[in-house]
């Protein structure tokens, strides 16, 4: 053996020895079955296809390649199927900044060419994630890799649809979304980020139909033109004489009601509030409690609707300024405060996400989510990470129906039709031969001259009426029907992926390796992932997909400051993998860990667990020419192989557990300060027999194998020379 370990000498020669050995191959069901085998099943979270790893997928894969090693080497059927995700919204906002540099946009192409422009895309980089997960040892059933744009996931995707509709669990319904008119998408709760920002709360005077005036506080006064009514709380006193009386609504100059709901805090600028169903969550919600309509100020490119009269085609921004110019101007702005209040926000591209009316398709969640709450409770599903499963529950207890409509091109489409005959007046949006984009309804562009092949070949946007019936299916079900326009949010796919994958593989792999026992992720997409696959799982299978949920938590850098390119404080992980190995790495992410907690990681830390590597490597090179080569058994090898069995129980035991962070500390500490610093120096002073400390090495490299695989395959094929470690047999206690 070399007197040092250089990890560059030998990590790509032992990925490639994995590999061929196809030891990472699951066993087919039927001959695992038949063997009697426990199936151990792990589902990876599957990163964006198009992206390099960053250190959160770092983490996820060390963790799971944790537990798939050993319980490989505890002899159970280990299945961990990978995957990547196409990654919906978050790709083609990437793809559309790359048009952009060019002087283009999504509107200047047809679906059928945008969609292959960001597929070549992805395909160009498909490759990279992979390649980084291997670098870092990742031991996943490569053949059974799937993407979530695959043709039989996307079949699989439109069954379950169907599936739905046929069960009553879809329809399709004008709802307030929150909408990014950057991205041009809605999006579910889950996906906006809500941020604190310094604005300003107006005090605007409402005139009385019948003298008098109420003073209504806002934050927002450009979406005036689209009230509909004035609230006060019932229960406030000042307003009850009030309440059934109508106000003059300033610049639209018609009558709206004022109103009492419970919804309006009495404490909050002069207790009345102006509602909006169009334009605010809570507005809309009142809205529905009080029958009031829908009146849209502000339209989908983010400009002021024709609603707003003199201010239509303005932006939000100038708009509000001008209103309150307008206003001021007659004698209706009492008071002007500065006011901290919560803003939703894209989570893609930060924009302030504006609340907008739009027919969508939904699917009914509380039948859904009553299963995942059952499963929870009664421990079928338990979650790891402290406090979190009680987010997880007032998630699906308070759980809103969910929206699954998204308008871009990159994803799969949603198998729903429109007869064109029976909705002559839907909105169409397309390019023409002239590759000019065109809108209008569709009786007047074919009454221009556009024919319905050329309106379905260069469609970008369809808006049917809210009313307008549809037909599901897979394939078009006539001549005369245009497709809807919407794609599938990319949860919704994802959603179904532990049942997707597992049914479009292998021969029985869903009735064998189907629930998974761990679903291992960041904390972060618990409520946005993890619940879903819930959601759609038990209702596909009637099991839920996992019996526990790993949860990790962020990556902090060593100053425990969140990593942050502003701050340049990110850490590439494969810029330390190829500077201090890749055991080194997967050792400073997990060592000490617990699940749902932060932990601080940088290269200090990373160095610092180099020395381990090389710790192994030279406790090797000792046990192999050991000084006392012929030595008898000694006075110390009882107590040693005690002591040995009872680590062998305590590392067992805790992966068991899933106690990953204390496991990995455990055989770090027994193996630096029990086995080198002292078993070693026992054996020098011939108190412990070489034999003894050789079956102790061994035993140690099998426990140090599941966290640091590299350096103890190296040692394996040096020293032990009997196929490789990784299919070697776990140490018994």
């Amino acid at each position: 053996m070399d007197k040092n370990y250089d990890h560059k000498l030998h990590e790509d020669k032992i990925i490639s020895a994995w590999e061929k050995s196809g030891a990472f191959a699951a066993p087919e069901a039927s001959r695992a079955k038949a063997d009697g085998k426990r199936p151990f099943t792990l589902i990876m979270p599957p990163p964006n296809a198009s992206d390099p790893l960053h250190v959160g997928h770092a983490m996820f894969v060390t963790i799971e390649d944790i537990l798939i090693r050993y319980h490989r080497m505890k002899g159970d059927a280990t299945l961990w199927l990978p995957g990547t995700d196409h990654a919906g919204i978050e790709t083609q906002f990437v793809f559309e900044k790359k048009l952009a540099k060019q002087g283009k946009s999504r509107y200047d192409f047809d679906r059928k060419t945008l969609y292959q422009m960001i597929s070549d895309y992805v395909n160009e980089f498909s490759g990279v994630s992979v390649q980084q997960m291997k670098r870092l040892g990742a031991s996943a059933d490569w053949g059974r890799f799937k993407f979530t744009l695959d043709g039989d996931i996307v079949g699989f995707v439109l069954t379950t649809f169907e599936k739905l509709h046929r069960d009553g669990l879809v329809y399709r319904g004008e709802r307030l979304v929150n909408y990014c008119v950057k991205c041009g998408t809605s999006y579910s709760e889950l996906e906006v980020i809500h941020e604190e920002k310094n604005g300003k709360l107006y005090f605007i005077k409402y005139p009385l139909a019948d003298g008098g005036e109420i003073v209504v506080a806002t934050t927002r006064p450009e979406t005036m033109p689209g009230d509909t009514a004035v609230a006060v709380n019932p229960e406030d006193g000042r307003y009850k004489h009030l309440v059934g009386k109508m106000v003059i609504l300033p610049l639209a100059n018609r009558l709206i009601p004022i109103i009492a709901d419970p919804m309006v805090e009495k404490e909050f600028g002069t207790g009345a509030v102006k509602i909006t169903p169009a334009h605010d969550m809570a507005d809309y919600e009142t809205g529905m409690r009080h029958n009031l309509p829908l009146i849209q100020a502000i339209d989908f490119s983010g400009r002021m609707a024709g609603a707003a009269g003199e201010f239509a085609g303005m932006k939000v921004e100038p708009a509000r300024t001008a209103v309150i110019e307008k206003l001021d101007a007659l004698g209706l702005v009492e008071q002007t405060k500065e006011h901290i209040h919560n803003v939703g926000t894209c989570y893609r591209c930060h924009s302030i996400i504006e609340p907008l009316p739009l027919a969508q398709f939904f699917i009914k969640t509380k039948t859904l989510a009553a299963k995942a709450i059952k499963a929870l409770d009664s421990g079928e599903t338990v979650v790891l990470g402290a406090g979190r499963d009680k987010i997880l529950l007032d998630w699906l207890t308070n759980i809103r129906d969910w929206n699954i409509s998204r308008q871009i091109v990159w994803g799969i489409r949603i198998p729903v039709w429109y007869d064109v005959t029976a909705n002559p007046t839907m909105e169409v949006g397309f390019l023409n031969t002239a590759s000019e984009f065109v809108r209008g309804t569709l009786i007047e562009m074919m009454e221009r001259g556009h024919s319905l092949a050329e309106i379905e070949a260069g469609l970008q946007t369809l808006r049917p009426a809210i009313g307008a019936e549809f037909v599901v299916s897979k394939t078009k079900p006539g001549d005369n029907y245009l497709q809807e326009t919407d794609t599938f949010d990319t949860w919704f796919s994802s959603g179904q992926w532990p049942v997707a994958t597992l049914a479009t593989n292998r021969p029985d792999d869903l009735s064998y390796y189907y629930p998974t026992n761990v679903i291992e992720s960041g904390y972060d997409i618990l409520t946005i992932w993890i619940m879903r696959m819930m959601l759609l799982s038990i209702y596909l299978t009637g099991e839920t997909p996992f019996k526990w949920v790993y949860l990790h938590g962020l990556i902090r850098d060593e100053q425990g400051r969140k990593m942050s390119k502003s701050i340049g404080n990110v850490v590439n992980p494969l810029d330390l993998v190829e500077k201090y190995g890749a055991d080194a790495l997967r050792m400073a992410l997990v060592m000490s860990t617990t699940p749902g907690s932060d932990s601080n990681v940088g290269e200090s830390k990373v160095r610092g667990m180099r020395n381990l590597a090389n710790k192994i490597w030279n406790a090797a090179r000792y046990v192999m020419e050991p000084v006392n080569q012929d030595q008898k058994p000694g006075p110390m090898d009882e107590e040693f192989n005690q002591k040995l069995k009872q680590v062998i129980h305590d590392v067992t035991d805790q992966l068991e557990n899933l106690k990953i962070g204390l496991a990995a500390e455990t055989v770090y500490n027994e193996f630096w300060h029990w086995f080198c610093d002292k078993a070693i120096e026992d054996n020098k002073s011939c108190e412990l027999s070489s034999d003894a400390l050789r079956r102790g090495f061994v035993v140690f490299l099998k426990l140090l194998h599941p966290f640091t695989p590299f350096v103890t395959e190296a040692i394996w094929q040096n020293m032990i020379k009997d196929g490789l470690l990784l299919a070697s047999t776990w140490p018994d206690a």
